[in-house]
């Protein structure tokens, strides 16, 4: 069975390997950054950090072998006066001339900050062994975080972000930032994206603030500007689904789009309710597929799992048959509260 639960101090190793797969800011493949992320993963479950300066970590746990396997975060405000959420904006300008009579659509980039900024949701990821399993790992993942931000919408702002990779070159370089922010920064990809995650001062001053013509840029780098790379094309259909779009905003670095949603219309969260949890013998594979978490002693936990509703409809019930063994992974005994959402 595969359980999401917070990430704790003692995953370190884990996470380690995981970030061996995917480098990145969020979770960088060295033991003292993932030491630090997940202590301040681990305060701000516990909230003794201000709610805008929370980072959630969550483990997914393949329970029979004991393993981590994947990991997705949440950022409870991405943007603040100390810390601003910094994009290109996507801009058109229209050109056209009477006397040759030639019309042209210019797709242009505007430096943008934003000092009070949405929740993120990012860091996801996924052993390869792991994906497209029958268990549908990668939605458990990546949805069952808004299952927590409904159990905790007071944290949360009123629009969640994503910011989703980009086709990047075999080395894990941008092409993006080859031909732009390195020649204003002189730094390499790799430098500009670790100094950003503690001190974004430098792209405020070195970077250009008047509009870059896309059209001057070579054909190959602007045609990955605000495309996914490969490995997200699934993560994009997954944020479409439950109502995101794409926000015209790419990051500065590498060219990746974000794409936003207001958070109480996200299906997840608008539809996630509070039901009692009731022990049934079992629930084969007829019955419908629904998230469903709990926040117990154990701290929050979260699994894909076959339900039995009550007298009512699942959409209306006041009540969910679980099969012992989800109970148990959930710290739950029958009659408990437990949140419910069906994807």
């Amino acid at each position: 069975m595969f359980i999401l639960r917070e990430a704790t101090r003692q995953d370190g190793e884990a996470l380690l390997r995981l970030a061996e797969h995917l480098d990145t800011v969020n979770l960088p493949a060295r033991r003292d950054g993932v030491d630090e992320i997940l202590d301040h993963a681990a305060r701000s479950f516990a909230g003794e950090i201000e709610p805008s300066e929370r980072e959630y970590v969550f483990a997914l746990e393949d329970t029979e072998r004991g393993e981590v396997v994947g990991t997705s975060m949440i950022h409870a405000q991405h943007g603040t006066r100390r810390a601003p959420h910094v994009y290109f904006q996507l801009l058109e300008e229209e050109r056209y001339s009477e006397t040759l009579d030639r019309y042209f659509v210019h797709q242009c980039l505007r430096l943008g900050y934003n000092y009070d900024g949405p929740t993120e949701i990012g860091g996801l990821i996924l052993l390869p062994d792991y994906r497209g399993r029958p268990e549908a790992l990668g939605k458990l993942l990546s949805y069952a975080r808004f299952l927590f931000i409904a159990m905790h919408r007071q944290v949360f702002r009123d629009k969640v972000i994503s910011e989703l990779l980009p086709p990047l070159e075999p080395d894990g370089t941008s092409v993006l930032w080859e031909h732009l922010g390195k020649k204003f920064t002189g730094l390499t990809y790799q430098e500009a994206d670790t100094l950003s995650k503690h001190n974004k001062e430098f792209i405020r001053a070195l970077f250009p603030h008047d509009l870059i013509y896309v059209s001057l840029l070579p054909d190959s780098v602007a045609g990955i500007i605000g495309r996914v790379g490969p490995h997200t094309v699934g993560v994009e259909r997954m944020l479409r689904h439950i109502g995101f779009e794409f926000a015209h905003q790419i990051d500065p670095f590498d060219g990746g789009p974000h794409f936003i949603a207001s958070t109480d219309d996200i299906s997840l969260i608008k539809n996630a309710r509070r039901v009692r949890a009731e022990s049934v013998q079992s629930a084969d594979n007829g019955r419908p597929w629904a998230l469903v978490a709990a926040a117990g002693t154990g701290g929050f936990r979260a699994a894909g799992a076959r339900v039995i509703p009550g007298d009512e409809p699942l959409g209306t019930a006041k009540s969910i048959g679980l099969t012992p063994e989800v109970l148990s992974a959930l710290g739950l005994r029958s009659g408990d509260a437990v949140w419910l959402v069906v994807p």
